[in-house]
């Protein structure tokens, strides 16, 4: 009872928008094209340092200044006598000039939201103690599995995007945060630009019960909301990380999505993963979608290429380095 009514509240949404019509397709559906973005700097769980959802505007143009000032001075050379570099610097690597997360924290419903997840209340994901423990597992495993391709996690395989992007629930990340909508009258893509992954939902369908990744979803209108309920997830999308936000579940999570069109510019993304087996209650988010200028760029990543094995001859290097040390 206690989780049907979640789901009927969640469906139900408590926003109000009633002020702007959302344009329709030639199939008289709410219209959703185009591409938009997900980038914010708000994490998907709460920080410790955060008191409350909704944070007042000085505290979150505090935090906007910070981790924009970490991202200014990380793109600084090592070397502060040598010219300005006009690309990134070969010295330190992945730095901050790749990175385009965005450099604000979203705002819902006119409130600066601390974080993704809006419920429950302290905005952490309630973890069960052996999914806990199958999370500390999973990201020890990054650190430290190196034996063979399909120990890396899947976005470093270019099998999915890492961290979520494509979902669900869809998440951004570090870069490549762009979503393109496309519609018809019997289906929904929703292409991700993170490793080009592409969700192909169809409308008033049934699941099959065929486990896939980004699992197997089907969309129904309601009002100017399009709901997506996604099942049946491949296991081997069942732990997701970024270097902001990591997460597990199980096979068995039913996550429903919820897209609805509350301004010109501006889709409001709600989600709620349900996962008996995982958690001790579900968990819900909110974050706003915004317009961005298209097109959205080829992201060149396939499974098998030189990143993988380089990262496999080099931690094979590293072992015999260590085994001449010990000798």
């Amino acid at each position: 009872m206690k989780i049907l009514l979640t789901v009927i509240l969640f469906l139900t949404s408590s926003y109000s928008f009633a002020e702007y019509s959302s344009p329709k397709t030639i199939f008289g559906q709410p219209d959703l094209q185009g591409v938009w973005s997900n980038a914010t700097i708000t994490p998907l769980e709460r920080p410790f340092y955060a008191k409350s959802l909704t944070i007042p505007k000085h505290e979150a143009q505090n935090w906007e200044y910070q981790a924009n000032a970490y991202l200014e001075a990380d793109k600084k050379p090592i070397n502060p006598d040598a010219p300005a570099p006009t690309t990134a610097d070969p010295a330190k690597g992945y730095e901050s000039f790749w990175i385009d997360r965005g450099n604000k924290l979203a705002v819902i419903d006119g409130g600066i939201r601390s974080s993704l997840i809006s419920h429950p209340k302290d905005g952490k994901i309630p973890y069960k103690y052996a999914t806990e423990s199958k999370l500390q597992n999973f990201l020890y495993n990054i650190e430290n599995g190196f034996d063979h391709p399909e120990q890396r996690p899947p976005g470093e395989r270019c099998i999915v995007g890492y961290g979520s992007t494509g979902g669900p629930p869809m998440l951004p990340v570090l870069y490549n945060n762009h979503i393109q909508i496309i519609q018809n009258n019997d289906y929904v893509v929703i292409h991700v630009e993170m490793n080009h992954d592409a969700r192909i939902i169809k409308l008033n369908a049934e699941h099959t019960p065929i486990p896939a990744w980004l699992g197997n979803s089907v969309a129904k209108w309601e009002g100017d909301s399009l709901i997506i309920t996604t099942k049946h997830f491949n296991k081997g999308q069942d732990c997701r990380a970024s270097m902001f936000h990591w997460f597990c579940m199980s096979q068995n999570a039913v996550i429903v999505e919820r897209f609805t069109r509350i301004k010109e510019n501006e889709i409001l993304y709600e989600f709620e993963v349900n996962d008996p087996e995982s958690f001790t209650d579900v968990w819900r988010g909110e974050l706003p979608l915004r317009a961005a200028k298209g097109p959205i760029y080829e992201y060149a990543c396939h499974e098998g290429n030189y990143g993988m094995a380089n990262i496999l001859s080099g931690a094979r290097q590293q072992e015999e380095k260590s085994n001449e040390y010990y000798k």
